[in-house]
């Protein structure tokens, strides 16, 4: 079965950093495309950078360019989205994301909190 498990949000002062993390297991990792996805509070959940490591193929929404990167490591099977200059309406809780078979999957989330 594809799982995703997200991980490394915390609590930031804006302007800071931090790396997240998206161990993917159960699909073909490098011809798979892994997203992230935000949702902020009281906000619909809103794409953030998606990456297919084979191709090194990568996008980030506009928000976020200049300030985030998505890279990945296929021996470990994971993707990183790493997070610079963080402003306060970054705070949201970040999900990695997949689709596999026809069917999509999500990992629980990791929050992520910048105080301003």
């Amino acid at each position: 079965d594809v799982q995703l498990q997200a991980s490394g949000g915390g609590l930031v002062q804006a302007g800071g950093s931090l790396r997240l993390s998206c161990r993917v297991s159960g699909l073909t990792f490098g011809s798979s495309a892994i997203a992230w996805f935000r949702q902020a509070p009281g906000k619909e959940r809103e794409g953030v950078a998606c990456i297919v490591s084979d191709n090194d193929d990568t996008e980030l929404a506009d928000s976020v360019k200049g300030r985030f990167t998505i890279a990945s490591d296929n021996a470990k099977n994971t993707v990183y989205l790493q997070m610079n200059s963080l402003k306060s309406e970054d705070t949201a809780v970040y999900y990695c994301e997949t689709w596999n078979a026809g069917r999509e999957y999500w990992g629980q989330g990791t929050l992520v909190t910048v105080s301003s």
